[in-house]
């Protein structure tokens, strides 16, 4: 099983990057048909908390820790959709964005399996005046 944590990390892109990535891979995932449906609710039920004037520490008593709290919410809520979604649907979707061609290795064959090779040069001139 791939580490899903890291699976979108990369050693030379930055914080907003990352973030931007991640952002992209939660909406294809709440895409797509292959999650479950219960699943997407992890995502948007997180992102209305935030909106909601509902709190669970308001910022007006305790003000850091209010802010705090929508923070870990949102994380806690993308971060159980990612880590909970199939891991092939989150890799297929990762190699996507990031661009990945997923392939298989194969070795050039051996002379012996191509046949013979002929060495020439090429020229525009007819086979007529060549012979001359």
């Amino acid at each position: 099983m791939a580490n899903k944590h890291n699976i979108i990390n990369n050693q030379n892109s930055g914080f907003f990057q990352d973030l931007v990535l991640r952002i992209k891979l939660i909406l294809r995932l709440i895409g797509d048909r292959r999650v479950n449906f219960l699943l997407k609710l992890l995502p948007i039920a997180a992102a209305i908390y935030v909106i909601s004037p509902v709190d669970l520490i308001p910022g007006a008593v305790f003000p850091v820790i209010g802010a705090l709290d929508d923070a870990v919410v949102i994380w806690l809520g993308t971060t159980l959709f990612v880590t909970l979604c199939p891991d092939d649907v989150v890799q297929e979707h990762t190699n996507s964005l990031q661009k990945v061609v997923t392939g298989t290795w194969r070795d050039a064959p051996q002379q012996d399996e191509v046949g013979e090779i002929i060495d020439t040069e090429a020229s525009d001139e007819p086979e007529e005046e060549q012979a001359k």
